[in-house]
């Protein structure tokens, strides 16, 4: 098991209710697993109490056999990486230091990087198609392209586990499916775990193996996208109504309804 939470909630300071409610789940080696969910419904919280940046209220959270606050944050670094939508100042650095950081974890502080750590590095940039691009300012380089680089860092680090928090949040859709494609042959060829928050149903329903479904901290919802994209599951969650259609190799679809005006107006 490589990631494991039993009985888990968390209240973040100031709040009357918790943001994760006794949420209980694992996840296995080689796993693409999607955490989806309105706004608020505890996404975000579920993945930093499995980085171990916040601790739990109530019950545990374990990443390879080990509580999640236990570990080192070096140590942990070489098991585990993150991608975000948050966008971190870039102008000054190239894209090569940028993928470079990845390696930081494997030596020792102020020291330069060994041939093997700039192998790793040339590896990852051609994985992401960014190495012809190694030398330029990363401030020069488009969205879609920092997120590459960003992807790049993270599987320098080598993980075992890769954590994506609205990776492509600002993507349009064809950086979106290029960023989400190189994941997947990742995750195929080097038996990598995904955990990723996404607000695109649809797109996780094509990526992911399994779908986690929260609302209002709960889970509610575990499974293959057949058993999780269901009507009445993703109204509940959504307060919205929706249909669902079957597009074969584009997988299971959830096409929001409009609704009719009484409707609107109740």
């Amino acid at each position: 098991m490589i990631c494991r939470l039993d009985a888990v909630s968390f209240r973040y300071t100031g709040q009357t209710a918790d943001a994760v409610r006794n949420v209980t789940l694992g996840v296995t080696e080689g796993e693409h697993v999607a955490l989806v969910g309105p706004n608020g419904a505890g996404k975000s919280t579920l993945l930093r109490l499995v980085t171990g940046v916040l601790a739990p209220r109530a019950g545990l959270v374990e990443v390879l056999g080990r509580r999640a606050g236990d570990w080192k944050r070096r140590d942990l670094a070489r098991q585990m990486a993150v991608v975000s939508q948050v966008s971190e100042p870039a102008t000054g650095l190239s894209v090569r230091e940028i993928v470079s950081m990845g390696r930081h974890p494997y030596v020792r502080p102020w020291s330069a990087l060994g041939r093997n750590d700039r192998r790793v590095v040339d590896s990852c940039l051609d994985a992401v198609d960014l190495g012809d691009l190694s030398e330029r300012d990363a401030g020069e380089l488009s969205g879609g392209e920092l997120q590459r680089a960003r992807l790049a860092r993270a599987l320098a680090q080598e993980p075992r586990l890769l954590l994506l928090d609205e990776p492509t949040a600002h993507l349009d859709m064809g950086h979106e499916m290029r960023f989400l494609e190189l994941v997947a042959e990742h995750t195929k060829e080097q038996s990598l775990t995904v955990i990723a928050v996404t607000h695109h149903l649809n797109t996780a329903a094509r990526f992911a193996d399994r779908m986690i479904l929260l609302s209002e901290g709960r889970l509610v919802a575990d499974g293959p996208a057949r058993d999780v994209l269901t009507p009445r599951r993703l109204e509940s969650a959504f307060g919205w109504p929706v249909e669902i259609r079957d597009l074969g190799s584009l997988g299971r679809h959830a096409i929001p309804k409009r609704r009719e005006p009484e409707e609107a107006a109740e």
